[in-house]
């Protein structure tokens, strides 16, 4: 095909080397070409080309990649607090952009893509791949058919297994100002969704959040797993030679750069919180009670839409010491039946591919042509920004122990129809308790 798209893939961790890199090139060649590999660490950026199965030329600054490789597609997998810089820099050379869920870290970082994407007339998607999901899309369509009527509020609660939400504080996202928090760079997939699913905006967050398990909070800490004096009897001792794909893309390459990937989870530097819970009003007066917790037996979520009319309840198995089926159960349960069934469980096979087959989705809507997007599961860069901007007001919440409104951080996102913050005032109880 004459009309590839030209890509140049900026960042070679895991999921620029896979998602990125080799299943991008694996399954949709005839859409794509790689002409550029771009990372500060070259040693890592050849172990990547070489997973990748690519030829192409390795750059280690990005406006040099730029100026001699022209890509009209740059696809940003670098660490969060880079991604502005990086994405700026592809929109003004005239580059379309896909990043990395977050978008950005900061108000001010969101506020850089937003005025480059408007300046230069480029598009930024952003990699929200759990609107893909063959049962997050059935949800959607339920709730957009009506079948619970309104949607009053929601109960969305995510659990991260200690081997998984472990990682996060291994590596640089244990620090606020790398991340913005696991409020940002975890949560902004779940925030994403919650904004997707209601077709409304954020306008309120009150939150609380707390260092529990890891960081100082541990019994004992040392350099880095492989050099623990203490991993006989570390519950979270990582043997990352163990692991050809990880010693392979992080252990030699740290030479260079310094980041090891068997980071001790116990760092008394650590910054961020690993239990989280957060209240959002929206626009559309629904209400959300949501949670993250990053140090549980099993991992995946649940979800609950609690409407005028029924109720729509999803509880996802992703990992968990007990057997499960390949395949979702959506419960949907009405208030009101008059001739349909009380109770409906809608069954959703798992498809192939990562994220159930998020990925792939993403991808083809993204990469070939004439793909209809009935749903609106393409997420571009105001998506990206509310969802951040949720997780920085939560951790300011958290922080600050007050309420905290979306269009005070950034009045430019919202119209001036949006409500001020509600006042909380002590009730008498009046009668039964």
């Amino acid at each position: 095909m004459d009309d590839k798209r030209r890509f140049a893939l900026v960042g070679t961790g895991n999921r620029g080397t896979t998602m990125w890199g080799k299943d991008l090139l694996a399954g949709w060649r005839g859409f794509v070409d790689l002409v550029a590999i771009a990372d500060t660490n070259a040693l890592r950026a050849e172990r990547a080309r070489t997973m990748i199965a690519s030829n192409a030329p390795i750059y280690v600054d990005v406006d040099t990649m730029l100026t001699e490789t022209r890509p009209d597609l740059v696809i940003v997998c670098t660490p969060d607090d880079t991604h502005d810089d990086i994405v700026v820099k592809a929109l003004e050379s005239g580059a379309d952009v896909i990043t990395e869920k977050p978008m950005a870290t900061t108000v001010e970082k969101i506020r850089r893509i937003l005025d480059a994407e408007k300046r230069t007339g480029r598009r930024v998607d952003v990699s929200f791949n759990y609107r893909f999901a063959p049962t997050a899309a059935r949800i959607k369509e339920l709730i957009d058919a009506g079948e619970i009527g309104r949607v009053t509020s929601v109960d969305f609660h995510w659990y991260l297994d200690t081997r998984h939400g472990a990682d996060y504080f291994r590596r640089w996202h244990a620090y606020t100002d790398r991340s913005g928090s696991l409020f940002v760079h975890k949560a902004t997939h779940h925030f994403d969704l919650l904004n997707w699913y209601l077709d409304s905006d954020p306008e309120t967050v009150s939150a609380f959040a707390e260092l529990q398990m890891y960081g100082r909070k541990g019994p004992f800490r040392g350099p880095r797993c492989k050099l623990c004096p203490h991993k006989a009897s570390c519950d979270f001792y990582l043997d990352i030679g163990a692991d050809p794909f990880l010693d392979a893309l992080y252990e030699q390459p740290a030479e260079i750069d310094g980041y090891y990937r068997d980071g001790c989870v116990f760092r008394e530097d650590i910054d961020i919180p690993d239990t989280m819970v957060a209240n959002i009003r929206y626009r559309n007066d629904v209400h959300v009670s949501y949670s993250l917790n990053t140090f549980q037996p099993i991992e995946g979520h649940h979800i609950a839409f609690n409407g005028t009319k029924g109720r729509i309840e999803l509880r996802q198995f992703e990992d968990q010491p007990w057997e499960t089926t390949p395949e979702d159960v959506i419960l949907l349960v009405r208030n009101f039946p008059k001739g349909q069934p009380a109770v409906e469980r809608i069954k959703v096979p798992h498809s192939p591919g990562g994220h159930y087959g998020g990925d792939d989705r993403m991808r083809n809507m993204i990469f070939k042509p004439g793909i209809a997007d009935p749903l609106g599961q393409r997420a571009g860069a105001r998506a990206g920004a509310l969802s951040v901007l949720c997780g920085i007001s939560a951790l300011q919440s958290a922080r600050s122990g007050k309420v905290v409104r979306l269009a005070d951080l950034m009045p430019d996102l919202f119209d001036s129809g949006t409500r001020p913050v509600p006042q909380f005032a002590a009730q008498s109880s009046g009668g039964r308790r």
